[in-house]
């Protein structure tokens, strides 16, 4: 069962698939993007990446042509992470790319992504460990300090929050038309007698009514530590259908390509474009979307590895596109070692594991017209088995009644994943 959608958030249960793409000052570090705060770096220290700061290859074009070339139908840019340093030319502080390099590569990433036909997202972090009124806490880079606790005496979240909504006002009225903000993130658990922060410390009813009085019909996730449009698993795959209080809800997974958001230039452990696309119908086959993120380098371009794997994906989505986009759960169960997703009339079987000869679809009896590989329009033959067909030699033993077989070749085509289009009757009316 999915989430209901509302008009504002049609599109969003409707394309599925969309990319991350987290950039800062850490990608020049390529130590992973809590960098900062990873190895507890002096605000002053970590200023000076931005002197250094030369995104030459940041190619924002060349990034929205990858991401719909993948089959992604909208992007979201990390305009400021918790470093504090913002990929736009703000006028509340001078800690930005405008006043670093001369770009806003927020008007860039914004405006190649529209040519492209894409929607437009932007992440934001109420986080902000540059911003000297920030108070110190269990994730500050200088919580470790013997005087932390002192210094927090002359921090103000009050002026902190001013900035903070500031800053957001700059997004929303500046851009034009911003179809998703990405929120990040609330932490309201004590950690080493640390407070965390909660929505009282971003005023977070205030922010999100702001967010909607400046972008109607924008969607916004739920990281501002209350109820948004959808909810975030992040770096897993949500074993069912996700639920608040029993509700099926609006939730998108965002995955990375080897663990780490930003550049990290050590970091090995990728996942394979086969386990991506599994874990993308995964995603639609229990109601969500999957957000895929890249980390450009510290010049700004995309790593070769990540550009062949955002191309493998591509592949696959040119020819079963059909099978994810305006998909969602199946109405019946699917068969062991396959994912099923929905789309109309059209039920498709992801074939996760190639089985030899023979696929049961319980229910389906009398209710298809065609059957066929998606990728290469092939028929698949399919046949009812009498259940009181009784196995021997040859002869398989029968299956329950109501129950489909699809009878399907020795040899797996070779593509990441096959897919099987069934071509549904209507239910009759009763």
């Amino acid at each position: 069962m999915s989430a209901p959608t509302t008009p504002h958030t049609a599109w969003f249960t409707h394309d599925r698939f969309g990319m991350f793409v987290h950039f800062g000052l850490y990608s020049m570090l390529a130590r992973h993007e809590w960098v900062m705060t990873r190895e507890r770096t002096p605000v002053a220290e970590y200023e000076r990446y931005a002197e250094l700061f030369d995104p030459d290859l940041f190619d924002a074009r060349a990034l929205a042509r990858a991401a719909k070339d993948a089959g992604m139908r909208y992007v979201v840019l990390t305009a400021k992470h918790h470093e504090g340093f913002a990929l736009w030319g703000t006028a509340l502080s001078d800690y930005n790319a405008v006043r670093a390099c001369g770009r806003d590569l927020v008007r860039e990433f914004v405006d190649a992504a529209r040519a492209e036909g894409l929607r437009v997202g932007l992440y934001f972090s109420v986080i902000d460990w540059h911003h000297p009124d920030f108070t110190i806490d269990y994730h500050h880079p200088r919580r470790d300090d013997a005087d932390a606790r002192e210094q927090n005496a002359g921090k103000d979240m009050a002026r902190y929050r001013e900035y903070l909504h500031g800053q957001v006002r700059e997004l929303l009225t500046g851009y034009g038309r911003i179809d998703y903000l990405f929120y990040d993130f609330t932490y309201v658990e004590e950690v080493d007698g640390w407070a965390g922060k909660g929505p009282e410390d971003w005023d977070a009813e205030a922010l999100l009514a702001m967010t909607r009085e400046l972008q109607p019909g924008i969607i916004v996730n739920d990281r501002l530590g209350i109820p948004g449009d959808l909810v975030t698993p992040e770096q897993y795959q949500p074993d069912a259908p996700m639920e608040r209080d029993g509700e099926p809800v609006l939730w998108e997974a965002c995955q990375t390509l080897n663990g780490s958001w930003g550049y990290d230039r050590d970091n090995f452990d990728f996942k394979t474009p086969d386990l991506l696309v599994r874990m993308l119908v995964d995603s639609v086959a229990k109601g969500g979307n999957v957000l895929l993120n890249v980390g450009p380098d510290g010049r700004g371009a995309l790593a070769r590895r990540d550009a062949e794997t955002l191309a493998a994906i591509g592949e696959w989505m040119r020819l079963h596109e059909r099978s994810v986009r305006g998909a969602g759960p199946a109405e019946i169960a699917a068969p062991p070692g396959t994912v099923l997703t929905q789309r109309g009339d059209r039920l498709y079987v992801h074939l996760l594991t190639w089985p030899f000869g023979h696929v049961h679809l319980p229910g389906l009896a009398g209710r298809v017209r065609h059957a066929q590989l998606l990728h290469d329009g092939s028929e698949v033959r399919r046949v009812e088995i009498d259940p009181d067909q009784r196995a021997w030699n040859t002869t398989p033993g029968g299956q329950p009644p109501g129950t489909l077989t699809l009878l399907l070749p020795a040899v797996r085509p070779d593509v990441i994943h096959p897919v099987v289009e069934v071509f549904l009757e209507p239910v009759p009316r009763t």
